[in-house]
């Protein structure tokens, strides 16, 4: 089917070319230009504004934000409203806040403007591996648009079935629908920050192995331990298996000591807004609350579990380090 990207960076761009790889029809804009000229080469459609895009693609129109979370996904949703009809359905692939998916779902809705907000989780790797969809919004609008979902997701073979489940369901391919606007954004929040309590559990595990070398500890059990054979032994058969791990491993492997890292790990909100829902909810996160806290104080001082954190970072999105609260 038809559909416009908008934000063609490193998630957009690549999410725009797996849809181009399972034969869809993708009309792309982005502020660089440079980029929308890669599409173009790539075999999408490039459009040098949000109007080209919009003529380009025939109603009922389907348009893809992944643009940055906060103002500049504020603007391009108000813009699309002046430029969408009835019928129209806009999805919100980014990192939103879920109570902004609400008021911006009524926005739209007034206009006759149908709206999705897909919670997207893949990273940089997406492109091959696909991306989890965590889907809120007009249920009708999902449905149209399945094609495009279940191109974008990873589908069965990226997992066995779970034993004992009764077979069946877009969970096992790689989408969902959550529940009505926002419903989305909020499971893709609280999976960043069961994110963020994982990588801490990590990053403070290898802390501690590569510590047992440390000058304070006795002779006798100064273990001086390979962590880079440690994080490949447990990709095997261990309980603690993941892409996290995966991730860690190939860090590890390239550069032992982490050198390339400072450690300052930003945080880009989800894990804010996840502590905030538990306190709203009265539930208790203390792993979650300690990992999104680590962050903060690994801005001031960092430790080797911290450059691991980065090097995780780094691998599974493209991230920079944190510098002085920004990044780069």
């Amino acid at each position: 089917m038809d559909i416009g990207m908008v934000g063609l960076g490193r998630m957009g761009g690549r999410m725009a070319r797996r849809l181009l790889r399972g034969g869809h029809r993708v009309v792309g804009f982005d502020p660089d230009a440079r980029a929308v000229e890669d599409l173009a080469a790539d075999g999408g459609a490039g459009a040098a504004s949000l109007d080209a895009l919009v003529a380009a693609l025939a109603p009922p129109r389907a348009v893809w934000l992944m643009v940055p979370a906060g103002g500049p996904t504020e603007q391009a949703i108000a813009s699309l409203a002046e430029r969408l009809g009835p019928g129209d359905v806009v999805v919100d692939g980014g990192n939103s806040w879920f109570k902004d998916d609400v008021r911006r779902a009524e926005l739209l809705r007034a206009r006759g403007v149908r709206f999705l907000d897909a919670g997207t989780s893949g990273g940089v790797a997406g492109l091959e591996r696909g991306y989890c969809l965590m889907v809120g919004g007009d249920r009708d609008a999902f449905d149209r648009l399945e094609p495009v979902l279940r191109t974008l997701a990873p589908g069965s073979a990226a997992a066995p079935p779970t034993p004992g489940r009764t077979a069946g369901g877009t969970a096992e391919e790689g989408y969902l629908y959550c529940g009505p606007a926002g419903a989305g954004h909020f499971v893709k929040m609280i999976h960043n920050g069961v994110e963020y309590g994982l990588m801490q559990a990590y990053a403070e595990g290898f802390d501690l192995l590569r510590g047992a070398a440390g000058e304070g500890m006795p002779e006798a059990i100064r273990y001086r331990i390979d962590l880079a054979e440690v994080a490949e032994l447990w990709r095997r058969g261990s309980v603690v298996t993941s892409w996290l791990l995966d991730l860690s491993a190939a860090a590890l492997a390239r550069d032992p000591g982490l050198e390339a890292f400072e450690g300052a790990v930003a945080d880009s909100g989800e894990g804010r807004w996840t502590i905030q829902a538990a306190v709203e909810e009265g539930v208790a996160a203390p792993a979650l609350s300690a990992a999104l806290f680590a962050r903060f104080r690994s801005r001031r001082a960092h430790t080797f579990g911290e450059k691991l954190l980065s090097a995780m970072r780094r691998g599974f999105g493209g991230h920079h380090e944190a510098v002085k609260g920004g990044s780069r």
